[in-house]
């Protein structure tokens, strides 16, 4: 998810008020004259037929997802539950519930033990549009009583994420694993047919494949016990992060004794990267919803002693501050995963490549590389920018150590970029520093999966084999951190 460029920010639609009115309840108590926000806007976007591009596939790729999950009653299920509630109490309860089975479904299709519908077990992606039907659904609801459908949406969401399913047992190793929904699901090639959008729509994410097929397993370590795995998934959306999704998440786990945390997201390339420095500067590029909080102007940088939106900011209750400060938070946190350890394992040894891998070591899928590349503002009043540690060198140790941040300076990208998997790195460390512990957390980025051997078909072999092949490995780098 390194320095995703994506043409214009999208405008976002205004969602219905957020305090519904006791009106009668139209048919099936969903109306669907509410407008819906960007994301779930998506729903509705249709592919061009792959053997025909002149015409349209017969139905939405949001369908083809859930439906190819055997998730198609979910929704309806949802919607039915809301229109018996008598109340607010009733209605959260509602969706806390449904978001939690839909995680659990989610999960149990991608470990194998409940498998319906045509998509491959491992496809990450009925996840993230059943969740988008269903809160388009809460989004349309016209209850019968005054309630906040936005806390409703929120509710469901976090609930559908796992962040509620995170359990250690006692007398193991607690590893805590995020991943990421799929994201630029915009632009990519187009078809002539009418009405139809880019074959961008059917991306995926191997860090959300990863999080399913990790969440609730358990390792043997090297000292004979065990190590348990528990993964979460996180929105590409800048708002969420700014109300704590992931604090409140990996805060209340750090608290209990978390032996390690680490954060996953996609990149590009060939090679899973090591994030070595995570910098506080985001927002150029527009998450999932369309919100891009720190756009440049006439193509230079803003800055966050200007525009203090530009770096971010930790909700109060995970520390703060509530007013800006420009080094507190810190502009830079780093990892403290052990990068050696997951370099000599030598993890992609035994996965098979996927067609078309690039990594020139022929016996291992994928290379494992220490990132120690970022770039700063050494004058945090200067929209000057310094890149250090480019290109990464090749061998690892390196002959000669990376550079570290300057004291004092500024950051506009870390070695993920400015985008959100950084930020989900950064926060990662950022707590574990607050909280004074001494336990392996840091941002792992993973190859880019999206290659397809059709322009507009849904999945292939191709595109499964790389997701396969990603998460396999993905499990073994972890397996090494759980080691401990």
């Amino acid at each position: 998810m390194k320095q995703v460029l994506i043409a214009a920010a999208l405008a976002v639609v205004a969602v219905a008020a957020t305090v519904a009115p006791a009106s009668a309840t139209p048919r099936g108590c969903l109306d669907p004259a509410v407008p819906l926000p960007v994301e779930e806007n998506r729903l509705g976007a249709t592919l061009p037929d792959e053997a025909d591009p002149g015409r349209a596939q017969a139905e939405p790729l949001s369908e083809r997802m859930i439906g190819g999950a055997g998730f198609g009653a979910f929704t309806p299920d949802l919607v039915a539950r809301l229109c018996r509630t008598s109340g607010p109490a009733a209605a959260r309860a509602v969706v806390v519930d449904a978001g939690e089975r839909l995680w659990r479904a989610a999960v149990d299709r991608a470990q194998r033990r409940v498998v319906r519908g045509a998509l491959p077990s491992s496809d990450d992606r009925p996840l993230y549009w059943t969740r988008l039907r269903a809160r388009a659904a809460l989004r349309q609801w016209v209850p019968g009583f005054r309630v906040s459908r936005e806390r409703l949406v929120t509710a469901f969401d976090r609930a559908s994420r796992g962040v509620r399913d995170v359990d250690f047992p006692p007398g193991v190793r607690r590893v805590l694993v995020s991943g990421f929904d799929p994201y630029t699901l915009d632009g990519g090639q187009r078809g002539p047919a009418p009405g139809t959008v880019g074959n961008n729509l059917r991306h995926g994410n191997p860090s959300g494949a990863a999080a399913l097929a990790l969440d609730g397993t358990t390792v043997r370590t090297p000292d004979g016990g065990l190590a348990r795995i528990e993964a979460y998934t996180l929105p590409v959306n800048y708002p969420e992060f700014a109300r704590g999704y992931l604090e409140d998440t990996v805060g209340p786990a750090m608290r209990r004794g978390l032996d390690a945390s680490v954060t996953i997201s996609q990149a590009g390339g060939a090679a899973f990267d090591l994030e070595q420095w995570n910098g506080r500067y985001h927002g150029v590029s527009p998450g999932n919803d369309g919100v891009r909080p720190c756009p440049p102007v006439h193509g230079a940088p803003r800055l966050a002693v200007d525009d203090p939106r530009c770096d971010t900011a930790v909700v109060p209750r995970w520390g703060g501050p509530a007013d800006f400060d420009l080094h507190n938070p810190p502009q830079w946190t780093s990892t403290t995963l052990p990068v050696d350890r997951m370099i000599a394992a030598r993890t992609g040894a035994g996965v098979p490549r996927p067609p078309g891998d690039t990594w020139p070591d022929q016996s291992e899928a994928f290379g494992v590389v220490w990132h120690t590349n970022y770039t700063e503002f050494p004058d945090c009043r200067s929209t000057e920018r310094v890149t250090r540690n480019s290109p990464v060198p090749p061998e690892h140790p390196p002959a000669a150590p990376p550079v570290p941040p300057d004291p004092g300076s500024c950051s506009y990208s870390g070695g993920g970029g400015n985008y959100l998997s950084n930020e989900s790195g950064y926060r990662n460390a950022l707590l574990r520093d607050r909280m004074g512990l001494d336990i392996p957390a840091g941002h792992v980025h993973t190859p880019d999966m999206q290659h397809f051997e059709t322009r507009f078909g849904d999945s292939d072999a191709t595109f499964d084999a790389w997701r396969r092949a990603i998460v396999h490995q993905t499990r073994e780098l972890i397996r090494v951190v759980a080691d401990g």
